[in-house]
Order: C-alpha cells, then structure tokens, then sequence
C-alpha cells in the first residue's frame, strides 16, 4: 500500500466521484477557538466517502472476475458505495448488513440494486458469512477498509484536502478523521504523508469504541469488547485492520473519542451553521475538534463529515436536543 496506489485510483476515479467542499464558519470556529475547516463527504455519491473505495476496488478488478459479480460487509455506506458503483458497472452486488443498522441505509442499499443479507452483528461474524457466500457464489469479496484498493480510493479526500488546504495557504493542520477499521485514516494519511508533510492526522471514534486510540497507545492492535451499543454505527469495527493500522500508527497523531451526544450536537451544528446533513458516525470528528479544544495545538483543524445517511427521526432528535 503506497502513495503511487493513491494517485492512480484517483485517475480512476476522475468523473466519478464529486470533489467534495472545504466548508467553514466563523460560529464553529468561536466553539472551536481555532479556524475549523470541514471536508463534507455527506456530500459525495450514496452520501459518504465510501463510494471512493467502492469504486477504485471494482475499477481496479480484472473483468472477467468483475463480472461474476462482487461481495461486501458494512453496517450501510460501504454497502451503498459498493451498491452503486456495482451498478454503474452493471454487475451483481451482494451485501451482508447487521439487523440493526438504519433503515435507511438497508433500503438505499435495496434501492441500488444489491440482495441485502442481514445478520446479528452481536452473535454473528460477518467476515465468516460473507467468505462462505464468496465461496459459494464464486464472488469478489470488496472488504470495507482491509483492501489496498478501497483505502488508494479513499486517499483521495487526502489528495483534495491537500489541495483545498494549499489554495488557503494553510501549510500545517491537524486533520481529524472518523475512523473505524482505518481506511479513510490511513489513506489520507499516506496522501498527506507525499502532498502536505505539516498535516498531522488524527483518528477520531466513539467512547467506548475507542480501538484506534487504544492501539495507538499500546503499539499493538486493540479489540472492543462490544460490537454494539453506539449510536454511531458507521464506525463500530471490532478492531483496527491489519493493514491499516501499521499505516496509522506510523504516520498519525494520538486518537481522540467522543460521545453519543457530543456527536449529535456536533450533527446539529453542522445542520445550523453549514446546511450539512451528517450521521453521528460522521460527525465524531467535527464533535472533537468542538468539543476537545484542549487536546489540539494547530491553528487549523480540517474535519471530515464523513457520511449523512441518518434515520429521520435520529435527525431530528439531534436537532431537538442540540438546536443552537
């Protein structure tokens, strides 16, 4: 896994994905006591960054082995990007989803074509489900953040970030990340790493599903004990991956955690002052940069909203809870 990986599933992904925004606003930044600078991947096809992967690992496949047809776990947004990019490829997309996930996010999926197959995510392993359908389907198996080419696809936001970042003249930023198994982490970190060297990247999960930050601290791969009970789906992982996490722990700074309604005030803000819809999985890092000032020392802190696909009624409660 490498920068060159980057730069050519960006070439792949020319006229595909959309070059999401760098947003601002001076009433985040008086929260923040620092200028906060947002990149709105809510805003990307299928409502999350994971179109990026989804498409870069199915570019990238030979098309004999394409056309047969390919396979994906995720709680929603790497189920809908690779739904999606499947279809634009017309083949056949088979997705295995937990029960619990929105519903949203199971019917988008739905809607884009897949066969959705749910599973119990607290008694059921979804890596063993989905290598038995591989098998017997003779399908690719798309890994949500585990596979070189779903992270070179999401190290692209890097690229734009580096960018956006140099056209305002920002030459150092801590850049803060959703992170769950790492795939966005690691692969902005590795394009940043090449394109902006005085960024420093920063993983940011749920309390309690704080894996990242703990393997961070320790130098070996930490497990949650849990694999449900945050209201940030997105990004519950039972552990960071095996090729990711050599990559975040040699290129990024130390985690950060948030809680459950620091997330859904950090959605209401985004909602208010930037007109963005964000999930509470894809708000932890504009919560962080918000809410846990002391933990930061750059001037510039660029977040990812990683994803907007949130039940209505989450939504609301948020916007009820937390309206400013």
């Amino acid at each position: 896994m490498n920068y060159e990986m980057i730069k050519a599933a960006t070439a792949r992904l020319d006229g595909h994905v959309r070059h999401t925004p760098l947003l601002s606003s001076p009433f985040l930044d008086e929260i923040a006591g620092r200028r906060v600078l947002v990149k709105a991947e809510c805003l990307q096809h299928t409502g999350s960054f994971k179109f990026r992967g989804a498409w870069s690992a199915l570019s990238a496949l030979d098309p004999p082995v394409r056309s047969r047809g390919v396979l994906a776990y995720s709680s929603g947004n790497h189920a809908q990007g690779v739904a999606h990019a499947a279809w634009l490829h017309g083949v056949a997309a088979t997705i295995i989803m937990p029960s619990d996930a929105p519903r949203l996010k199971i019917a988008n999926t739905r809607a884009l074509g897949a066969e959705v197959v749910l599973y119990d995510r607290a008694n059921e392993s979804r890596e063993e489900i989905g290598a038995a359908l591989a098998r017997e389907r003779g399908l690719t198996l798309i890994k949500p953040y585990d596979e070189p080419q779903v992270i070179a696809g999401q190290g692209s936001v890097g690229l734009e970030i580096a960018e956006e970042a140099h056209d305002l003249g920002i030459t150092e930023a801590e850049v803060l990340v959703c992170c769950g198994g790492g795939g966005l982490t690691s692969g902005i970190a590795l394009a940043l790493e090449e394109r902006a060297p005085g960024f420093r990247v920063r993983p940011v999960e749920p309390e309690g599903f704080d894996d990242t930050a703990r393997s961070l601290r320790s130098g070996e791969r930490e497990s949650n004990p849990a694999q449900a009970g945050s209201l940030c789906d997105a990004i519950l992982t039972p552990a960071p991956g095996e090729i990711t996490f050599p990559i975040v722990k040699r290129l990024c700074g130390p985690g950060l955690a948030v809680s459950d309604d620091e997330a859904l005030r950090a959605m209401a803000l985004a909602f208010a002052r930037l007109k963005l819809v964000a999930e509470p999985g894809g708000a932890v890092a504009l919560a962080a940069a918000l809410f846990r000032a002391a933990e930061l020392q750059s001037d510039h802190v660029i977040v990812t909203v990683s994803g907007g696909n949130v039940d209505a009624d989450l939504f609301a409660r948020a916007l009820e809870a937390h309206a400013p």
